[in-house]
């Protein structure tokens, strides 16, 4: 079993930065591929972005360029830094922990709204 908690959230202005946080429960963090999904209301739940666990990272087109995810094994923790913000940005941001192995394990989220 993993548990993930993730931090960071909150309101934000348009062009500003959050960084998010997820940390992650267990001894094999390592050994998980890492992603952020989120979802706006009354939208499906999109992905983000991924790191492997070699750290090789995907994003989505939307986020290219602005958001990047990283990972630090030792604290069992991945990130989202998140710059230029826009509205379009708003959502709730869940961290997902996948392996072939050890199964798949979701946060419950955390808000991030960005407006004026």
């Amino acid at each position: 079993q993993v548990q993930l908690v993730e931090s960071g959230g909150g309101l934000v202005q348009p062009g500003g930065s959050l960084r998010l946080s997820c940390a992650a429960s267990g001894s094999i963090f390592s050994m998980y591929v890492m992603a952020w999904y989120r979802q706006a209301p009354g939208k499906q739940r999109e992905l983000v972005a991924t790191i492997a666990t070699g750290g090789s990272t995907n994003y989505a087109d939307s986020v290219k360029g602005r958001f990047t995810i990283s990972r630090d094994n030792a604290k069992n923790t991945v990130y989202l830094q998140m710059n230029s913000l826009k509205a379009e940005d708003t959502a709730v941001y869940y961290c997902r922990a996948q392996s072939l192995a050890y199964g798949s394990y979701w946060g419950r989220g955390t808000q991030v709204t960005v407006s004026s």
